[in-house]
């Protein structure tokens, strides 16, 4: 092996977030299970029989509790998506039709689900560019949206992709001093080049009287490169709620946003990111018209060519219509199905572990890969780092004999993770979801062919968001829609479950 790929640096020490409790039972069930244990005491004292009879249906209540599938839901979480399923399917919910046709007010194309309340606002940046600001008014959330052009990974020394890579840790534990961040989301969208803009740059600078040959080169160029070429859009969506003070309105927020812009993207730039540049308020509709109508996209990218402008409005960033099943999206003229990430890379990787997930696939019409991060304040990091790493010892310490390999291994990562949190390192919580865009329904088998060979090359697992395809879809847009804060049940009590 050779030195330059034995200094190479690697990466990882992420981990699960161990649940409070015994085992699988989580918080709640191991309370149920002693008080259980107490009141079968006491009534013991009475009679044996009923000692069983309160037994029985705690018991009965912690089973499906213990039960838990390969990525760690119970069988009341599962159960719970089904009857959700069931009941939008009764009352009509995975349809939705819009436009002058439907019986929605305005007759526009409001976007649908997630986003059927959301607004759009645009603000001024510190050097005058427009920025849209999505308010989501159930959560009274604001997201942000910034465009970034990163730099390719090809012809880099390894010494700069570690830079890269610690410069964009940097930029994730600063979110956790952003006051009212409340998570951020990186999407990496790819889909086939149109040509269009070769040939709005190609065609035009033609001249008459160029000779045959040379016109006939340039208009083969023009038709042949875009079908061996693809294109990639990067996107960084920052979402922010209330914080402690006075209650703020939306011109406050936006200007608070302004004023935060500079800091955001110079951190960005040094990260990798290239240039990055806030996202105006018509940029972002025609990101999410494209996405549910990808047969517009050479439509949209000719009209801003020539006009500089689309005129496209939020209110008419949705699908005319859309029918969701149990494991797809149908919408417009795409259909799209969405996995969402169950085990992250084991052990150490490199910096290129997720490139085959992030470059174009063939066959697809886009394809867009989500990042979803919730940064966590330095105060819970710290309590968090602190009780891993008296979990690991236990464990560790708890059988007798020599100690095995993985728990030691858990001891090794708990410390490595103290040390760097003591440091000043920040702590995120993080998650992944792929949403995969084709023509017809019969292309989701070739497409789901795809994700597996990807995400076996990128060391992930994912499983298909069956019977919440609309969601997961919405999710995956960037629009900073963070899935824990539009649940029923808030996140500190699932987590507890």
């Amino acid at each position: 092996m050779s030195t330059d790929a034995m200094t190479r640096p690697t990466y990882g020490n992420w981990r699960r977030p161990r649940r409070p409790g015994l085992g699988p039972l989580g918080l709640l069930g191991t309370v149920v299970a002693f008080g259980g244990l107490l009141l079968a005491l006491l009534a013991s004292l009475v009679s044996l029989m009923l000692a069983i009879a309160v037994l029985v249906p705690v018991g009965a209540f912690l089973a499906p509790l213990a039960l838990r599938t390969a990525d760690g839901r119970n069988v009341y979480q599962v159960l719970a998506v089904r009857i959700g399923w069931m009941k939008r399917k009764a009352n009509g919910s995975t349809t939705y039709v819009s436009g002058p046709l439907s019986r929605r007010p305005g007759g526009r194309f409001q976007p649908p689900g997630l986003l059927a309340r959301t607004k759009m606002h645009e603000g001024r940046d510190a050097y005058d560019r427009p920025f849209g600001v999505l308010h989501h008014p159930g959560r009274n959330l604001y997201t942000l949206v910034i465009g970034c052009d990163p730099d390719g990974g090809s012809l880099v020394d390894p010494e700069q992709v570690d830079i890269w890579v610690a410069s964009w840790g940097d930029w994730l534990a600063r979110l956790s001093h952003e006051p009212g961040l409340r998570g951020a989301q990186v999407v990496v969208e790819t889909a086939p080049d149109t040509g269009t803009r070769l040939a709005a740059e190609v065609l035009p600078r033609i001249t008459p009287d160029a000779p045959a040959a040379a016109r006939a080169v340039m208009e083969e160029v023009v038709e042949r490169y875009p079908s061996a070429s693809s294109e990639m859009h990067t996107y960084v969506a920052l979402t922010y709620g209330p914080t402690a003070g006075p209650k703020r309105g939306t011109d406050d927020v936006i200007t608070d946003l302004s004023m935060r812009l500079p800091g955001l993207l110079s951190g960005l730039i040094a990260a990798g990111g290239g240039s990055a540049y806030p996202l105006s308020a018509e940029r972002l509709a025609e990101i999410v018209r494209v996405a549910y109508d990808p047969a517009v996209a050479p439509a949209v990218l000719s009209t801003r060519a020539e006009h500089s402008s689309t005129g496209i409005e939020w209110d008419d960033a949705g699908p005319a219509a859309a029918v969701e099943t149990v494991n797809a999206y149908k919408h417009d003229s795409g259909v799209s199905r969405t996995w969402m990430l169950t085990l992250a890379p084991r052990g150490t990787v490199r910096s290129s572990v997720l490139r085959g997930l992030l470059e174009p696939a063939a066959g697809t019409r886009r394809k867009r890969i989500s990042l979803i991060y919730r940064p966590i304040d330095p105060a819970t990091s710290a309590r968090i780092v602190e009780a891993d790493r008296r979990s690991a010892h236990f464990m560790a310490g708890s059988r007798g004999g020599l100690v095995q390999a993985r728990a030691s291994s858990e001891v090794r990562a708990a410390e490595q993770t103290a040390a760097e949190e003591a440091s000043g390192a920040g702590l995120v919580e993080f998650s992944l979801m792929a949403t995969v865009t084709v023509d017809s329904e019969q292309d989701l088998e070739d497409a789901a062919v795809t994700m597996r060979n990807l995400q076996a090359s990128s060391r992930i697992v994912l499983r298909p968001a069956d019977r919440m395809q609309a969601s997961a879809f919405t999710c995956t847009l960037p629009v900073g829609l963070l899935p824990w804060e539009h649940t029923l049940v808030p996140y500190q009590i699932r987590e507890a479950l």
